[in-house]
C-alpha cells in the first residue's frame, strides 16, 4: 500500500465469516489494480456514523452485510434504479462525500444462471420472500420472467409481491405440483444451509420436467440436499457460489474500473477456504 491506494471495504456484523477479502484481493493482484479490500467490523447503531466517515476518509465504497443491509439502504443519498426496486443496497458508491446504493445480489444471480447454461425467462419459481430473494425476483421481473413465489408465510410473500408490483403468491405446499410450468426453480431460503433444517426435496423433484433448471442461493455446503435432489434427477444445476462471485465482479467493476472474470484459480481458493471452514 502506499499513499496512491484505493480503497474499498466490506462493512458488517461480524465480517470474519466473509469470502468477499479473499475475492477482492485476487483480483487486486491479478489485475495490478493498486486497491485493497478491508474488512470493517461495525457494531449496530454505528453504521451511519462508519459509512459517512469512510465516504469522508477517501475510500472508493464497500460491501454491505448483515445485519447492516436495511439500514445503508435508508442512509443512502442516492439510489439507483435497481437498488429502488429491490429495496436492498449492498453495494456503496462514494462520490465526492455522497453514498450512492446499488444491488448486485439479483444482477449476481441471474449472470450465475446464465454462465451456467441457464435461462432467465418464462416462468420461475422461488421459495422465500427474504431479502435475499426480493433482489432475485426484482430482477427476474424486470427481465420479464413470471415469477411464482413461494413462502411459508403468505402474508409475508403478498408483502413483496405488493411492494415490487409483480409476481403472484402460491401456497407452500403448491410449488411442487408446479414445476411442470417453470424454466427455473430457486432455493431463496437457508433450507440445507449447514445447521438449517431441510425438506424431503428428492418428492418434489419428482415432478420437475428434465428441462427444469434448479438453483441455490446457498453456498455451505456447496452441494446442499436441494441440489443433490435435482443433480439425481438429471437436473441442470446451480450452486450459490458463483452468485456471490458475479455480484462481487459487480462491486469490483464499480469501484477501480476493471471487470474481472470468474477463472478457475479463483473457485480453487474459495473451495479451499470453505473447506477449511467446515472443518473446524
Amino acid at each position: 500500500m502506499d499513499g496512491k491506494t484505493e480503497l474499498a471495504g466490506l462493512v458488517g456484523w461480524p465480517v470474519s465469516h466473509s469470502r468477499s477479502p479473499l475475492m477482492h484481493q485476487y483480483w487486486c493482484k491479478k489485475y495490478n489494480v493498486n486497491a485493497a479490500y478491508v474488512p470493517l467490523a461495525v457494531k449496530p447503531g454505528q453504521v451511519e456514523m462508519a459509512l459517512r466517515g469512510l465516504a469522508a476518509s477517501g475510500f472508493k465504497g464497500v460491501n454491505v452485510t448483515i445485519p447492516h443491509k436495511e439500514a445503508a439502504y435508508t442512509i443512502c443519498d442516492e439510489l439507483t434504479p435497481t437498488a429502488l426496486r429491490a429495496g436492498a443496497a449492498n453495494t456503496l458508491k462514494f462520490v465526492n462525500g455522497r453514498i450512492i446504493g446499488d444491488c448486485t445480489d439479483g444482477t449476481g444471480f441471474c449472470e450465475n444462471v446464465l454462465a451456467h447454461g441457464g435461462s432467465i425467462e418464462g416462468t420461475v419459481i422461488i421459495l422465500g420472500a427474504g431479502g435475499a430473494a426480493r433482489a432475485i425476483i426484482a430482477a427476474l421481473l424486470d427481465k420479464g420472467c413470471k415469477v411464482l413465489i413461494a413462502n411459508r408465510s403468505v402474508d409475508r410473500a403478498k408483502a413483496l409481491v405488493k411492494a415490487l408490483k409483480g409476481g403472484d403468491v402460491i401456497g407452500w405446499d403448491e410449488w411442487p405440483a408446479r414445476l411442470s410450468e417453470a424454466n427455473l426453480l430457486i432455493n431463496g431460503t437457508s433450507l440445507g444451509m449447514h445447521g438449517a433444517p431441510s425438506l424431503d426435496w428428492q418428492k418434489a423433484m419428482a415432478l420437475a420436467p428434465a428441462h427444469l433448471c434448479v438453483a441455490d442461493i446457498v453456498y455451505t455446503p456447496r452441494e446442499t440436499p436441494f441440489i443433490k435432489a435435482a443433480q439425481e434427477k438429471g437436473l441442470k444445476t446451480v450452486d450459490g457460489l458463483g452468485m456471490l462471485i458475479y455480484q462481487a465482479i459487480e462491486g469490483f467493476h464499480l469501484w477501480f474500473g476493471v471487470k474481472p472474470e470468474l477463472d478457475d484459480e479463483l473457485i480453487e481458493r474459495l473451495n479451499a477456504d470453505l473447506n477449511k471452514q467446515s472443518d473446524h
